[in-house]
């Protein structure tokens, strides 16, 4: 057994190794070698307190304000071309329930966000392979005459990518889907910005960061068969910035990714924000969200969980709390038991210390057999301790987002003392994760009262993260109007609230329920 001390001993060598005195304060980068050894061997509450100090550095500390956006999810259609197997949304050509939304359908949509105050849309859609380019540009356009205050954030790069391949316009050729990449790549950029130029001439106002999952290619390759590669993704950014367009990025873990990869992602966006700084580009990543995979209704799903073998002795803790994530024996990070590493581990930690090829198939299944073959799903211990190290990299994104719409209200709360500042949206609609088995849902006055129970003082936000309103007086404020909290229980997106488990049997105790799909 360890000395009772031994944890607080080896916080103080991590502290002083990776001299985090001086990556708190912005004057010194983790690298990743450091950054996975971090992940690995600092505790789940040293993780917490080092990362909500570079947010209170960079966004004040409590009682300063925590912000969230109203807008809604708009999915235009969800019929699409690529074979993500992480993907339960998806419907191809001629399916039973394949849609895209009408015109009327829409803009309804958009009224019932701007009757209670919102500000944008994160409209995006499948990889559709046969709307052509007039009937994106007649969209924006409609939305743009109907709503004009209304801020489109749409099209995820992957649907950029599609949109390169399929759309016709004038100049330029056209592939089959999913086979862009087959035009040269000068070609391929040029008729990308044409066609975000146009795009952006008719409504288009920012992009989102859906389809980032992993850039590592040897996990990207098989969980996203059919989509943007990480190059295609990051070009498409990059010429958003170009344009004058923000944009987020996000990050999907929990599948079959090593830590590492987690880490060479972070450490991707921080350098391409990098060179949009050093180009001064007009547009930005103004914000990094990552959440953990959900995988029922999904084909990955279908793949075991990676468990220890039984006759296994169980590791025992470093510190003083159990990870979700079995330790392993690597290049980064010290051994902690004899328990045979996750195969993405033993992958990633050999392609990023140099020592395996990722291109040689033969090899990475000599290294790893088990590769691709189980999941390590991330709970709530794995999520913390991701988005507090995203914090802790990302010294040039503004803003990191918690994402309660995976996690839940309370772990998404509990997320703003672990490096986040912001808590996104209020759920009007959502159709993505919700198909894979997830769905929760809240409105204005509930991520109101989980910010301000935070110590933190709510304030709604627009796309580039300025003040809309501040709710200083809790009188004044959503959260403040509330007298019975039994009535602000969360709601399933796909079901009327009176066939939901346990509907109607709340107390009026000030507390509120979360229903898992």
């Amino acid at each position: 057994m360890p000395p009772p001390d031994a944890p607080a001993l080896h916080t103080a060598s991590l502290h002083r190794d990776l001299k985090l005195d001086d990556v708190i304060a912005g004057k010194l980068r983790l690298d990743l070698p450091g950054a996975v050894r971090l992940y690995r061997e600092a505790s789940l509450h040293d993780l917490g307190r080092w990362a909500s100090a570079v947010a209170d550095r960079l966004h004040g500390p409590a009682p300063a304000p925590r912000t969230y956006v109203i807008d809604r999810n708009i999915n235009y259609t969800n019929v699409c071309s690529a074979n993500c197997t992480f993907c339960a949304f998806k419907r191809d050509l001629g399916d039973a329930d394949a849609y895209v939304l009408t015109d009327a359908q829409l803009h309804q949509k958009i009224q019932e966000l701007v009757d209670i105050g919102g500000t944008q849309i994160l409209l995006q859609g499948g990889m559709h392979p046969d709307l052509g380019l007039d009937y994106y540009v007649e969209m924006l356009r409609g939305i743009k005459a109907k709503f004009p205050q209304v801020h489109v954030h749409g099209f995820s790069p992957p649907e950029f990518v599609e949109f390169v391949a399929v759309l016709e316009l004038e100049g330029f050729p056209t592939t089959p889907p999913r086979e862009s990449h087959t035009l040269p790549h000068d070609v391929w950029l040029a008729k990308l910005e044409a066609v975000m130029r146009t795009l952006m001439d008719a409504g288009l106002d920012s992009l989102p960061g859906g389809g980032g999952e992993i850039f590592a290619e040897h996990v990207r390759s098989r969980i996203g068969l059919g989509k943007a590669t990480a190059q295609q993704w990051l070009d498409v950014m990059t010429t958003a910035h170009k344009l004058g367009m923000s944009t987020s990025a996000t990050m999907m873990f929990g599948h079959l990714e090593g830590v590492a990869d987690r880490v060479h992602h972070m450490l991707t966006v921080r350098d391409r924000q990098d060179q949009a700084i050093v180009q001064d580009l007009p547009g930005r990543y103004l914000a990094f969200i990552s959440w953990p995979y959900q995988r029922e209704n999904t084909p990955l799903g279908q793949l075991p969980d990676f468990d220890p073998p039984e006759d296994q002795e169980p590791p025992k803790p470093r510190a003083e709390e159990p990870s979700d994530e079995a330790p392993d024996q690597s290049a980064f990070g010290n051994p902690q038991s004899a328990i045979p590493p996750f195969p993405g581990d033993e992958i990633a930690d050999a392609i990023h210390s140099g020592t395996l090829d990722p291109t040689d198939k033969r090899a990475l299944a000599r290294r790893a057999p088990r590769f691709g073959k189980v999941l390590r799903r991330a709970g709530a211990h794995a999520y913390l301790r991701t988005q507090a190290l995203s914090r802790l990299v990302l010294d040039n994104v503004h803003s990191i987002g918690s994402s309660w719409v995976t996690m839940g209200p309370h772990l998404g709360q509990l997320g703003l003392k672990f490096g986040a500042n912001d808590m996104g949206s209020v759920m009007m609609e959502e159709n993505v994760v919700s198909a894979a088995g997830t769905t929760y849902r809240l409105n204005e006055a509930v991520l109101c009262r989980l910010i301000r129970d935070a110590g933190h003082t709510p304030a709604q936000r627009d796309n580039h993260y300025h003040l809309l309103k501040t709710h200083d007086d809790l009188a004044s404020s959503p959260d403040g109007q509330v007298t019975d909290w039994s009535t602000q229980r969360a709601t399933n997106p796909q079901l009327p609230a009176d066939t939901l488990p346990g509907a109607g049997d709340e107390g009026k105790n000030g507390t509120v329920q979360v229903t898992v799909s």
